[in-house]
């Protein structure tokens, strides 16, 4: 007979029920674009089947614009979930380009299954989870509230307890649904974006080859930075300190018989050369991978950094799951980066760091009331934080008009 831990149990349950949730969210967001794309549907349908009478024609470059905006804010959108659609060249806005244009024909197929399937997933994802709780807390109030209907679906009058353990049992069923279903649907939901409005075979990938060979050159040069601060720090701090332990040895061995009291004096001295040597030698291992981010994880780490600005920081943090070493050492260096600048050169009174992951993304947002006018040029740091979130194909973006405040946002993706 096998036995199932009980924290795999635990882990596994956990699990199921983040998915869920996750799934739940991507559901609903997805039920905002879904209804606007039925409304767009139906205004294609009315110029199409109007255009024989000549206004259809005045119609069309409405829907097209509106077809496009709407394609365009579903690849933002899942773009922040975590899903990277790669997007076609701009569609034409004319006509007759337009019904000749691929993109534009796919856009339409994308349309038409999102503004009815996905629409109706949509719906599921937000009508399940409110059907789970009523029916599965039903025997809770239903006494309440004289001749209730026993199921949220509206069969039944609940008269009895056994109508009303008959409703929780409902509950649960429609929980197993979201807990069981739920992802699939979700995925459901989002596979004719996917599939649709992604660049075509035939689309010139050019600019994003160009993109990814920049970002590949990024993280080599941040990597050879990163690899000459550590050997400068090395050679100009402990290297020299255990040099000169070492010559304090020497000479101390040398005069422990004639001179004992100096002999002890150069060996108190080479005790505080290692001591310092190790300091720095720590200091260095922080600078490549700071072990607080393995004891406390980013949001402690975070916190910690906050505890030792200068200025009055306050941490918020959302990050339900660890993301990969390299992404959360870069979420630390950019926020110490930035603590330090607001620190010595913005004058503010407050600042704030605001970290959330959602959707396979980890977004920063420090934020400060300084004098603003913050510039990559002046050598405040922002180029290497630039560089560190672009090794791993991230984004930052930086807000600073003189006068303040300034708001600096990376986003950067969970797996690394």
């Amino acid at each position: 007979m096998t036995v199932v831990p009980v924290t795999s149990v635990r882990e596994t349950a956990v699990r199921t029920l983040r998915a869920a949730a996750a799934a739940t969210g991507r559901l609903v967001g997805g039920l905002g674009t879904a209804s606007r794309a039925l409304g767009v549907l139906l205004l294609s349908a009315v110029a199409a089947v109007t255009a024989p009478a000549g206004i259809g024609l005045l119609l069309a470059p409405l829907a097209l614009r509106a077809l496009h905006a709407l394609a365009r804010r579903e690849r933002e959108r899942l773009a922040r979930r975590g899903v990277d659609i790669v997007p076609p060249d701009p569609p034409p806005v004319r006509l007759r380009s337009a019904l000749a244009d691929p993109t534009t024909r796919r856009e339409l197929r994308w349309l038409v299954r999102h503004g009815t399937l996905g629409l109706l997933l949509g719906l599921l994802g937000l009508l399940l989870p409110l059907c789970a709780v009523r029916d599965t807390t039903f025997p809770l109030w239903w006494w309440l509230v004289p001749e209730t209907t026993t199921t949220s679906v509206g069969v039944g009058t609940a008269h009895t307890w056994l109508d009303a353990v008959a409703a929780m049992l409902l509950g649960v069923g429609w929980t197993a649904i979201l807990l069981g279903l739920g992802p699939g649907m979700a995925r459901l939901q989002a596979a004719p974006a996917r599939r649709l409005l992604a660049a075509g075979p035939g689309t010139d990938l050019s600019l994003r080859v160009a993109e990814l060979t920049a970002t590949r050159a990024a993280a080599l040069d941040a990597h050879a930075t990163e690899l000459r601060r550590i050997e400068r720090s090395l050679h100009d701090g402990a290297q020299n300190r255990l040099v000169s332990v070492t010559v304090l040895l020497g000479a101390a061995r040398r005069m422990a018989a004639r001179d004992p009291a100096g002999a002890d004096e150069l060996l108190e001295r080479a005790q505080s050369a290692a001591e310092q040597a190790l300091a720095e030698l720590r200091s260095v291992a922080r600078g490549i991978l700071p072990p607080v981010l393995a004891d406390r994880g980013l949001a402690g780490a975070l916190s910690g950094l906050a505890a030792d600005c200068g200025v009055p920081c306050r941490v918020e943090a959302d990050v339900p799951e660890r993301c990969a070493a390299s992404v959360e050492a870069t979420a630390y260096f950019v926020v110490a980066e930035a603590l330090t600048n607001i620190a010595r050169h913005s004058g503010a009174e407050r600042a704030s760091v605001t970290v959330r992951a959602r959707g396979g993304r980890l977004r920063l947002r420090i934020e400060d009331d300084g004098r603003g006018g913050a510039d990559e040029e002046g050598g405040s740091g922002l180029t290497g934080i630039r560089r560190r979130v672009a090794a791993l194909d991230g984004t930052l973006r930086l807000t600073s008009p003189p006068g303040g405040p300034t708001l600096l946002e990376a986003d950067l993706p969970c797996g690394g």
